[in-house]
């Protein structure tokens, strides 16, 4: 059986996940036309949506499970159970953002190209990261020297 690809994985497990079938691209079709560019609303919409919808149900569930333990051991443990949710919901929060960028920049005309370079990102690695702002040359260079200048 042969291997899929990491970005083929990337995307099933992303558009999968919001129950959207991948993009099939058309030969010799315009990069960011306008086709892909309401896929790709469509893929930052329902991420939204999903985002959205954890954060209510994250709510009611603190809500409805918010007691006072007379055991501190049982009251410890609730509050490290809302503590990881809450910071869940905070990395959420700031997607969320991200999410609200990306579909800023498609209203401006600018989604899907690298703001390093210019060079078109590319439909699959946009489907595998729907908030990507970088090409994978730009992003593996932020990388490098990212990991250069932690050490």
């Amino acid at each position: 059986m042969p291997k899929k690809s990491t970005a083929n994985t990337a995307t099933a497990t992303t558009l999968g996940a919001l129950g959207i079938a991948p993009y099939k691209e058309k030969r010799g079709e315009e990069y960011m036309n306008e086709n892909q560019i309401a896929h790709f609303r469509q893929i930052l919409e329902a991420w939204k949506q999903q985002l959205m919808e954890e954060v209510d149900r994250t709510v009611s569930h603190m809500k409805d499970e918010a007691a006072n333990f007379p055991d501190p051991v049982d009251r410890a443990s609730q509050e490290e159970e809302f503590s990881l949710e809450l910071r869940t919901r905070d990395r959420e929060r700031k997607l969320l953002k991200k999410i609200g960028k990306s579909i800023a920049s498609i209203d401006d005309e600018d989604y899907g190209y690298c703001e390093s370079c210019g060079v078109e990102i590319g439909i699959r690695r946009l489907e595998a990261r729907p908030t990507a702002t970088l090409c994978i040359d730009c992003k593996t260079l932020d990388e490098i020297k990212e990991k250069h200048l932690n050490r």
